[in-house]
């Protein structure tokens, strides 16, 4: 998954693909490089964010959503807020990444259940502006993945499949950099619970604090490429079903070599049921008639 933050103040990209012919041609450059779905995002998650206006949030993100469906890329939309997923899967995404999990916005779960695209749940404990004093665990794995679970209950309890749910650990949100790598030491436990699993480490603070230079300085987000593909290398190997990140090209040569070592592991049901999904809605979306009227 190639991230494309249409955003200005996105910790690592803010502002680069602000406007549309920027995010465009950026989306269009991440699925060159072998991306299987572009992530749009219109509002910033990093920490100390600000909420974004839902009015402002959809006009940065619906346009790129339906000028990268014209062009067949298949499209997932991160957003926190049911306007935004309505409208992005109107345009063609094919995919809902809520970084709250559905806790931000109650209307959410009701416009995934019946759109009926798959859904990404991530553990989430709060907005933004104050996540960094909910970094409180006992066990960090068994809270997360307990937490988790309660959410994928209370979405299928409001009418969404359990086989188009991917759950994602949520590294860096109200999270310390201990608590990141030792989920990341336990995908195989988050994989357990029965549900696809989405890791979103690409270039974050706790791969930036593991690069420090001897005065303790973190490398700047721009460095944290080849760390990130490292990761990406590692998830693979214990299990995810998908990695989020900046730099597609060399993740995907990092996956492809995970792969490659364990004799490229059979995806699970659920698994299969998220692709075919994905596959379908492109499909669809290249019948519909503004699409084809574009192509030509």
């Amino acid at each position: 998954m190639g991230i494309l933050n249409v955003t200005p103040d996105s910790f690592s990209d803010g502002g680069r693909y602000a406007e549309t012919g920027q995010a465009v041609e950026r989306g269009l450059r991440l699925a060159e490089e072998g991306a299987d779905l572009v992530d749009v995002g219109g509002e910033s998650t990093r920490p100390g964010a600000e909420p974004v206006p839902v009015e402002a949030e959809l006009a940065r993100v619906v346009p790129v959503v339906r000028e990268l469906v014209r062009a067949e890329v298949a499209v997932s939309v991160d957003t926190m807020h049911a306007a935004v997923a309505r409208a992005a899967i109107e345009a063609g995404a094919c995919m809902v990444n809520d970084v709250s999990g559905g806790l931000a916005d109650p209307a959410m779960a009701a416009v995934v259940a019946a759109a009926g695209v798959p859904y990404v749940a991530m553990h989430w404990r709060a907005p933004s502006h104050e996540m960094d004093r909910h970094a409180v665990y006992g066990d960090v794995v068994g809270d997360v993945t307990s937490e988790l679970l309660r959410r994928v209950e209370a979405l299928t309890a409001a009418g969404i499949d359990p086989g188009r749910i991917i759950i994602d650990p949520g590294l860096g949100f109200a999270k310390r950099a201990a608590h990141d790598w030792e989920l990341l030491a336990h995908l195989p436990t988050l994989r357990a619970a029965g549900f696809p699993v989405l890791v979103g480490a690409s270039r974050k603070r706790f791969i930036g604090a593991a690069l420090s230079d001897r005065a303790g300085i973190d490398s700047a987000p721009g460095d944290r490429d080849a760390a990130t593909a490292a990761v990406s290398a590692l998830a693979a190997a214990a299990g995810a079903f998908c990695v989020r990140v900046h730099d597609v090209r060399s993740s995907l040569h990092a996956v492809c070599v995970a792969a490659a070592w364990a004799g490229d592991r059979r995806p699970s049901e659920s698994e299969t049921v998220v692709r075919s999904e994905c596959r379908k809605a492109l499909h669809e979306s290249r019948q519909a008639p503004n699409a084809s009227a574009s192509l030509r």
